[in-house]
């Protein structure tokens, strides 16, 4: 099958999370309009946050690079709606459970995911809840700027933190993601070790094990029972996830099968709050179209340079000048580099030392620690 331009439906898609959900929505460009219609409906449009954010617009940074695209993508931990609630007692609570900031090239010949950390402490500005009440300005973990106002708080938050535009925005619930995963019948993984985490009722063997929808929750949520126990470990595993969950998709013939595409659809566009521009099949469609060509070897992904808080060993706290070194390489589209092992000196601060010897030319790129979307999760 092929598209409009007559080119494969087989194409070099771009990772992230979320992103696995934009990913998608490009196959149904051929389906009938009332199937059309149903799945953009299904997209909740973010009113609220772009009303925020209108508010406060003369405070948030400009673009510095015409055409270059910042999207903050956001897993909530929300437990309202169906298949929620099992998730948690505190049925009130709406956090932030995965942050990433994906960076999307002017010339689209690469992409750079970002996580940071929920336990990141950051200043927080004061925001509208949703009672209407505005709360005060405060010290706090990242996601509590989401409890507090939202998508268009921790928007504000990170713009402030990182001086870097976000120019879009997409929410998934944890209902959405568990659909996901089912519609493309599991992921697989590779497990050095047996889990058993009672926590996040997840029980497995050690090596390929695929996860079903509620497993993989339990997967990329965990943090107890897998690898070091760190949250920074956590979202290594997530980017990994994400990663395999789009492989899956690509791999088989969900695209060209209008019966296994719909439900996968269906689930993806469910789960997302999107910013106005974006809530719609063809607003996403706008999105992605572009990255269809982008090698996989330049979609990267990494953490943001991250040190236990100095007051509080559970906490985060930004390594510098390493952050403002990626921060500022973002907001001028210059490239970055991930290695998925770096130096010693440089293995607790996620970056190695430039260059300063003029003799040997401009300092090269900093580098990071991190991984490619061509790296393979199992092999």
């Amino acid at each position: 099958m092929t598209d409009t331009a007559g080119r494969p439906r087989r194409r070099r898609w771009v990772r992230g999370t979320a992103l696995a959900a934009t990913v998608l929505v490009v196959a149904a460009a051929g389906a009938g309009w009332a199937v059309y219609a149903k799945l953009s409906a299904n997209i909740t449009a973010d009113d609220a946050a772009a009303d925020e954010l209108a508010r406060y617009e003369r405070e948030r940074p400009t673009s510095l690079v015409r055409d270059a695209q910042n999207i903050l993508l956001i897993g909530s931990d929300t437990r309202a709606g169906d298949g929620n609630r099992e998730y948690g007692r505190d049925l009130g609570s709406e956090r932030s459970d995965t942050t990433i900031l994906l960076h999307l090239a002017a010339d689209r010949h690469s992409a750079t995911a970002v996580s940071l950390p929920r336990d990141l402490m950051v200043d927080i500005p004061g925001c509208r809840r949703p009672d209407g009440s505005r709360s005060e300005p405060t010290f706090a973990m990242l996601n509590h700027a989401f409890q507090v106002g939202g998508s268009a708080c921790t928007i504000r938050t990170l713009e402030k933190l990182t001086n870097i535009r976000v120019d879009h925005h997409v929410v998934v619930d944890f209902s959405g993601f568990k659909e996901m995963v089912d519609a493309v019948d599991g992921v697989q993984v590779c497990l050095k070790e047996p889990v058993d985490d009672k926590a996040a009722r997840l029980k497995l063997p050690a090596g390929k094990v695929t996860l079903d929808g509620e497993q993989a929750l339990g997967y990329v949520r965990a943090r107890k029972s897998l690898g070091d126990g760190s949250d920074t470990d956590r979202m290594e595993r997530q980017q990994r996830f994400l990663g395999a969950l789009v492989n899956k998709v690509r791999s088989s013939d969900v695209l060209l099968n209008p019966g296994k595409l719909y439900p996968v659809l269906d689930a993806a566009t469910s789960s997302l709050t999107a910013d106005p521009e974006l809530a719609s099949l063809r607003g996403l469609y706008q999105l992605v179209r572009g990255l269809r060509n982008v090698p996989t070897e330049h979609v990267q992904f990494l953490t943001v340079p991250r040190e236990s808080y100095v007051y509080d060993p559970n906490r985060d706290q930004l390594v510098e000048p390493e952050a403002e070194k990626l921060f500022a390489r973002l907001r001028a589209d210059a490239p970055v580099v991930v290695r998925d092992e770096i130096s010693p000196e440089s293995h607790a601060t996620g970056s190695e030392k430039e260059s300063a010897n003029p003799r040997k030319g401009p300092s090269p790129a900093p580098t990071f620690r991190g991984n490619t979307a061509a790296e393979h999760t199992c092999g």
